[in-house]
């Protein structure tokens, strides 16, 4: 080929390079942003603290299937017997055929069984009640304590009073004790424990009352209460709502909302992506940020740096006060938590209570 013609065609090639576009190029692909770090917002729940809370229950205990009674009739020692009320409420005591006692106070059972014995008995018969073992009435301790278990709930009881029956906290010479001899107990995070009722996350604060002694946070307790105390070396992010598995997925360094996710498998159809949450923080007073979702993974927008114990919260539908949108994914969190938590039940121990004063 000619020289002259050579370097004419290396020119014209050259120059066609320097015209195409970068976005035209086959090679080329537009960089991905790092990972960034969250602009949290201070959210104050929806649940605000109610002073009713720290009143103990009027009402008296009432007897339910499981409690076990101690019945005399008095001036007749040989008369004594212990029972336990039936499934369907009813008691069996000298010749009564059986009483149904279900939702009695101790008081009216005890009335109730001398009225029926004065229909076999010539003589006003006086009896003697005893409330030996309470079954029908519990709250539930679970976590980083030194006890976890199911405890009757017999009497008005308070947070910390249930926290004593369980043992209190894992100190840290408990823990390294435990570490020791092999055991694999850790430290409770009074930041992310709290106490479920009806489905609902009571606005209690563990840090205020365990470590500062606030007393204004010691609630009364009732009947089917969870109390739930995480560990506090648990590495882990918690993905949740809209997504294939809503599961704890293991924390490792460098995970983002978008690996999160894609750990649980992935978000499903209908999610809103524009307005995925990241929650951290303490439950009760928590902090949030929203995540345009659909940007991070279109390679739009910077993907979300995450820390250990972060909620990572998918919608179905846009939120519209960033207040609620907190509040429900708290409850869904505390929620979700109390289900896993009450499945791992095996070497869980129920103790006996105090039994309260007889009735004479």
């Amino acid at each position: 080929m000619n020289t002259k013609w050579f370097y004419l065609w290396a020119f014209l090639a050259i120059l066609m390079a320097g015209c195409l576009h970068p976005h035209q190029h086959p090679a080329f692909s537009p960089p991905v942003p790092p990972p960034s770090s969250v602009a949290l917002s201070q959210v104050e729940l929806t649940n605000r603290f109610d002073q009713s809370l720290l009143e103990p229950s009027t009402d008296l205990f009432t007897l339910g299937p499981g409690d076990k009674i101690e019945i005399e009739l008095i001036g007749e020692p040989t008369s004594k017997i212990t029972t336990v009320v039936a499934p369907d409420g009813r008691i069996y005591f000298n010749l009564l055929p059986g009483l149904d006692v279900w939702g009695l106070t101790l008081g009216q059972a005890k009335a109730q069984i001398e009225r029926e014995l004065s229909k076999y008995i010539k003589d006003q018969p006086q009896v003697s009640l005893v409330l030996r073992d309470v079954e029908s009435k519990h709250v539930w301790i679970l976590g980083d304590v030194q006890a976890p278990g199911i405890y009757p709930l017999a009497a008005p009881t308070t947070l910390l009073e249930a926290l004593s029956l369980a043992g209190g906290t894992l100190n840290l010479s408990s823990f390294r004790q435990n570490e020791a001899f092999g055991a694999s107990d850790e430290l409770a995070d009074l930041r992310r424990s709290f106490v479920l009722r009806q489905g609902k996350m009571l606005p209690v604060d563990f840090q205020r009352l365990i470590q500062m002694g606030d007393l204004s946070q010691n609630i009364y307790l009732q009947p089917d209460d969870f109390i739930y105390l995480p560990a506090a070396t648990a590495r882990e992010i918690y993905v949740l709502g809209a997504v294939t598995e809503p599961r704890a997925v293991p924390f490792k360094e460098g995970m983002t909302v978008a690996s999160a996710v894609a750990s649980a498998y992935g978000t499903v159809t209908g999610a809103y992506l524009q307005h995925v949450a990241v929650v951290r923080g303490s439950l009760s007073h928590p902090q949030i940020a929203i995540v345009d979702y659909k940007y991070v993974i279109r390679g739009k927008a910077s993907d979300i740096a995450l820390q250990p114990r972060d909620i990572v919260y998918v919608p179905f539908s846009p939120y519209r006060y960033l207040t609620r949108y907190a509040q429900l994914i708290v409850d869904t969190f505390v929620s979700s938590a109390a289900i896993n938590g009450g499945t791992a039940l095996s070497g869980i121990q129920v103790l006996p209570p105090i039994s309260p004063p007889p009735v004479h």
